[in-house]
């Protein structure tokens, strides 16, 4: 179903009030396989932390606005027409940074399958997401968090014999 942009509420990112946002658009046309949303990040912010999905693979194309992508300890310049494909995988984990004085407005689509693992380097942790996708409706989601990668527990001692 068509939408318009206009006709889709902002919902805030974060829990600063940073004015990083997002219209969730795939979601508002009925996607269920794709989903799309449309960002504005502010000047001077940062989106997500460093990541990368195990199952969904991402593109970001930018409307307005410059900004800085980082990729694998390398740095890309964002300006309006940029594309850039997000494979999944450690190897393809990314930042975006707004260090212009303009907010930055950029379209991420991706795929939405479930479940997903998403891999953040630099907290050495993880996020899990059952039942829907990071992006998905969490009132779908039968089970999701995070976690440090050394919170490991030993299966056959700690859970087999509860």
């Amino acid at each position: 179903m068509p939408i318009n942009e206009s006709d889709v509420d902002w919902n805030a990112i974060g829990p600063d009030d940073t004015g990083f946002r997002r219209k969730q658009l795939g979601a508002a046309a009925g996607g269920d396989d794709i989903g799309c949303s449309l960002y504005e990040l502010p000047a001077g912010e940062r989106a997500w932390p460093y990541h990368y999905h195990t199952r969904n693979e991402e593109a970001l194309y930018v409307l307005s606005g410059t900004a800085t992508l980082r990729l694998d300890d390398e740095e890309e310049d964002l300006r309006p027409g940029t594309y850039v494909a997000l494979p999944t995988g450690a190897e393809h984990a990314h930042r975006v940074v707004n260090d212009g004085d303009e907010p930055v407005r950029y379209l991420v689509i991706s795929t939405m399958d479930e479940p997903d693992v998403v891999g953040y380097p630099d907290a050495d942790a993880l996020g899990v997401y059952v039942g829907t996708p990071p992006g998905g409706d969490e009132d779908e989601r039968v089970l999701s968090g995070f976690f440090h990668e050394d919170d490991d527990i030993d299966f056959w001692d700690e859970v087999a014999d509860d």
